[in-house]
């Protein structure tokens, strides 16, 4: 894990938990002004609270009827402020901390480990920083134009976009991964491209970029003196990936074992991914391990974007 991302991580969370307790102060102090009789069920609890942590600490014989007293003494206090909290018009849980990530107590450690939350955070801002050159402000759902599509083609083509927008809006760690095939300007990098920024918008990790450029970090960390982890790390951790342009990197051992890998562990986790090509299934067939074409066809949705070069049409009509 990337330190300088791990510190930011670890600040975004630690402020988070002062956020909450500053949240839980506020809502203290506006309860005890306006119901008094909170006040003095909160001061009960804080003196029982004492009282029950001195008598766990002392070496008193035969303490412990007097302990269970008073934690169930505790416990129909806090009954009565819920109850007194809720006949005045506030939720019961009112007067609770209300942490970001109960699970670790916004701290980002649980049971002496990394929490999940943190986890993931660190996996967004990894995802922020190598996604800072992609072109995701430049593409949305609402830009893609259909006008460019004739005949059956702009059936095909209202059909894809329909279920891209669908995804998009739907999206979960668990949505499915998905195959877009077709020749080149026929818009599956703008579609992919509005995926991410909707996904990117819900608050998940996306990681965008061409395959070639990812194994040129992943092969360029591997051989290095210093043999980091960082971009297949990233590439894995995501929650949504999208690799564009498959089939435009070199043909190498290590780029095929790289592919196969990053394809078949995210299936394996259950991760998505978006795969974009010029290629079909023949041209995949003919050009990666058999292993790769039959994960891609058994379990990725298949989109095959037809049509005309827009880009083509376009310079057409501005002449």
């Amino acid at each position: 894990m990337n330190n300088e991302v791990f510190e930011k991580a670890l600040a975004v969370v630690n402020n988070r938990r002062v956020k909450a307790v500053q949240e839980n102060d506020e809502r203290i102090s506006e309860i005890n002004a306006k119901i008094p009789q909170i006040r003095e069920i909160n001061n009960e609890l804080f003196n029982t609270g004492k009282e029950l942590m001195k008598l766990i600490g002392s070496k008193t014989p035969d303490i412990s009827d007097r302990i269970e007293r008073l934690k169930k003494d505790n416990l129909e206090a806090q009954a009565m402020a819920r109850s007194i909290l809720t006949s005045n018009g506030y939720p019961s849980d009112y007067l609770d901390m209300h942490y970001t990530c109960p699970e670790c107590g916004d701290t980002g450690y649980k049971n002496g480990c990394y929490c999940e939350c943190l986890r993931k955070l660190c996996g967004k801002l990894c995802a922020d920083e190598l996604n800072k050159n992609a072109r995701l402000t430049l593409s949305s759902f609402e830009t893609f134009s259909l006008s460019y599509y004739k005949g059956e083609e702009y059936d095909i083509m209202s059909r894809i976009l329909d279920f891209c927008v669908k995804y998009a809006e739907n999206f979960s760690p668990s949505s499915e991964s998905v195959f877009m095939s077709g020749d080149t300007g026929l818009g599956k990098t703008h579609l992919s491209l509005a995926i991410a920024n909707k996904v990117l918008e819900k608050g998940y990790s996306v990681i965008y970029d061409s395959v070639i450029n990812i194994l040129r970090n992943i092969e360029k960390e591997n051989f290095s003196r210093e043999h980091s982890s960082e971009m297949i790390d990233a590439v894995m951790d995501a929650e949504l990936l999208i690799l564009d342009d498959l089939g435009t990197e070199y043909e190498t051992p290590f780029y095929n074992s790289t592919v196969y890998n990053i394809i078949n562990t995210r299936l394996n986790s259950g991760k998505p991914t978006i795969i974009s090509t010029n290629l079909g299934f023949d041209g995949i067939s003919g050009r990666y391990d058999a292993r790769i074409v039959s994960r891609i066809a058994a379990v990725y949705k298949y989109l095959e974007f037809r049509g005309e070069d827009v880009r083509l049409q376009k310079r057409r009509n501005e002449n």
